[in-house]
């Protein structure tokens, strides 16, 4: 018998071949910038965001919270496979940036779902904090207005500032260089020349 993680993995690991067979095939390439974080100028210049959730064990991921690092939400569905796979690639930016850099899931799912997604979370032993999103972040109309479909990544400045906002996976790469443009644009980390 399977057990629920390597249930999980067996399935994130053929819906990962699945996606690359079918992207393998297409006869457009990509533009350089495809998989890469990419800022809004409109957003790097707005207020702290303000935004509440309560993660599956009761802690708040929330502004005051996660104040004082940058701050990277991973917006998910736990049925899709890219979201799982995306989930895989934060754990590792948790894993390797802890404590200089909070992270913290949003599942865009109805409420009915939190055993489904308690499970998902316990499968998975998942080390950062994993909140059920309210209906209106659902709808896109939360605090990250527009932001509804998945996966999707924010990065937040120290102050909560929206610096950074991806619609679709970042792979472990792509999510290091969100964090570190975010330090660069902060003053934490020197670019390159």
């Amino acid at each position: 018998m399977m057990t629920p993680r390597l249930l999980l993995g067996s399935g994130l690991l053929f819906g990962l071949s699945v996606c690359a067979a079918g992207c393998a095939s297409s006869t457009a390439s990509p533009p350089p910038s495809a998989g890469r974080p990419t800022a809004s100028p409109a957003v790097l210049a707005g207020p702290p965001v303000s935004y509440a959730w309560t993660d599956l064990r009761g802690r708040p991921i929330s502004t005051e919270a996660m104040a004082g690092r940058i701050t990277v939400i991973g917006f998910i569905a736990t049925y899709d496979v890219l979201c799982q796979a995306q989930v895989r690639f934060l754990e590792n930016l948790h894993r390797e940036h802890v404590p200089r850099v909070n992270v913290a899931v949003v599942v865009l799912e109805a409420p009915e779902n939190k055993p489904m997604v308690q499970a998902f979370v316990d499968a998975l032993e998942l080390p950062f904090p994993v909140a059920m999103a309210d209906p209106a972040t659902i709808r896109g109309e939360g605090p990250f207005a527009g932001l509804h479909h998945v996966p999707a990544i924010v990065v937040l400045d120290r102050d909560g500032r929206e610096r950074l906002r991806h619609v679709g996976a970042l792979d472990r790469q792509g999510l290091e260089d969100a964090v570190v443009k975010v330090e660069i644009g902060a003053g934490l980390k020197k670019g390159l020349p």
